[in-house]
């Protein structure tokens, strides 16, 4: 084993470094409940919140702990932009569709900000703003055109930076050339997520932990029942909020998500000298591969560095796998860190959809909103409370509500197929 990966702790970053919050495993299930939440992560604790400030009540089961999912195990990074890409969802759904969910992004993450400040969540949040970084050189003439259009068609402001002025940005030649968007913002995830649940609990909503659900049935004289490994709710409404987690429950949500591993390796503390040097302005920093690449400094001057290394589910064998690829994609990029110790691997579940797009909506009764393509810490946020408004009969709340939600062809359970994607995308990464 590379000497430097000899005292990884294979926990995320996030939840490790996060204060512990209270321990909602041991207390009974309520019989019944307006609301019944399938999942304990960003989604869902938003929804909580949002929807306990309408009055109703609220009870939200998760099969770990809170946050245990991809909401403590992503990048900690609240980034503008589309999953598809601005352009791409200009030539899909038209461009006043595309600005329109554009926006959107950059509102969630303005409801992360007010969250933060309304309610005192201590988690390091910074709008340190976002570098896109082109892997190859017509990558970056698209970042022109994007440049372009956000500054002329929706007045935004954004940065192009030519490779010549890269190492203003980030120090590396690995690339040629970034676009940045001051909007983007950093956070602690972990003290995020804990500050959301504790929002939550305090505003009346019933937080129960080790609650997997393995069930919904729905009455025909209205409401569900909810059965889980610790008993059964029955609610009058349901909101499923697992993205890359949807299990067996929810079978029509499940054929339409692929759970794809996201990895991410974690330094030890570095000199001030050298994080000057790799990270000088602090952004949020991911490439235009395929196999993208994502990385940030932490509160605490760890270089996070972060990717799908590998089209797998994570796992311990996985993680430890994905680790020594993201190793040396980090050497790669950064020869200046090939000295420091690596104190932290792990990995969590990503929610892909086939159109790259996020969906939301209600089908049998349920409601949901899942499928956030790696850009789940703001748009999880936002959809938790719009989740809450199309709980309260508001369908116009949600702004994925016209996109047709297609299943995976030959997905019925586990993701038989992920191994092929990793060659097909290796393949697309080098023709560029």
């Amino acid at each position: 084993m590379d000497p430097r990966l000899s005292s990884v702790k294979p926990v995320s970053y996030w939840l490790d470094t996060a204060p512990e919050g209270p321990d909602y495993s041991a207390v009974p299930l309520p019989d019944k409940v307006d609301v019944a939440i399938v999942g304990g992560g960003i989604t869902g604790l938003s929804a909580a919140i949002h929807t306990r400030r309408k009055g109703a009540s609220v009870a939200v089961l998760e099969r770990d702990t809170m946050g245990f999912g991809a909401s403590g195990r992503n990048g900690g990074m609240a980034t503008t932009g589309l999953t598809t890409g601005f352009l791409g969802a200009i030539k899909r759904y038209g461009f006043d569709a595309a600005a329109k969910w554009w926006f959107d992004f950059n509102d969630a993450i303005d409801l992360i900000e007010k969250l933060v400040t309304d309610e005192k969540i201590d988690c390091d949040f910074s709008r340190a703003g976002k570098l896109n970084l082109a892997y190859k050189p017509k990558h970056y003439e698209s970042y022109a055109q994007l440049h372009d259009v956000l500054e002329k068609q929706l007045e935004l402001d954004t940065m192009l930076i030519p490779r010549e002025k890269q190492r203003t940005e980030v120090g590396t030649d690995y690339y040629y050339g970034g676009l940045v968007d001051p909007r983007g913002a950093s956070l602690h995830v972990g003290k995020f997520t804990r500050g959301l649940a504790r929002v939550a609990d305090g505003l009346g909503a019933q937080l129960r932990e080790n609650a997997n659900v393995t069930k919904i049935r729905k009455y025909e004289a209205g409401g569900f029942e909810v059965a889980t490994s610790r008993g059964t709710v029955r609610a009058t409404n349901v909101a499923v909020c697992t993205d890359g987690y949807t299990g067996s429950a929810t079978p029509w949500l499940r054929r339409r998500i692929i759970p794809v591993g996201s990895f991410i390796i974690g330094t030890e503390p570095l000199p001030q000298v050298l994080v000057d040097d790799v990270m000088p302005t602090r952004r949020m920093a991911s490439d235009s591969k395929e196999l993208i690449y994502y990385f940030r400094i932490s509160p605490d001057n760890r270089m996070l560095f972060g990717g799908r290394a590998r089209f797998a589910l994570s796992g311990p064998e996985s993680d430890m796998k994905s680790c020594g690829i993201l190793l040396r994609g980090m050497h790669d990029i950064f020869p200046q860190l090939d000295n420091a110790r690596i104190d932290y691997a792990w990995g969590g579940e990503v929610g892909i959809t086939m159109d790259r797009m996020p969906h939301a909506g209600q089908r049998d009764g349920i409601f949901y909103s899942i499928g956030y393509n790696g850009h789940g810490v703001q748009m999880a946020t936002y959809m938790g409370k719009q989740l809450a408004e199309m709980v309260d009969g508001h369908p116009e709340a949600n702004p994925w509500r016209d996109l047709k939600f297609q299943f995976v062809p030959g997905h019925f359970g586990p993701p038989w197929f992920l191994p092929f994607g990793t060659a097909y995308y290796r393949l697309k990464d080098r023709l560029g």
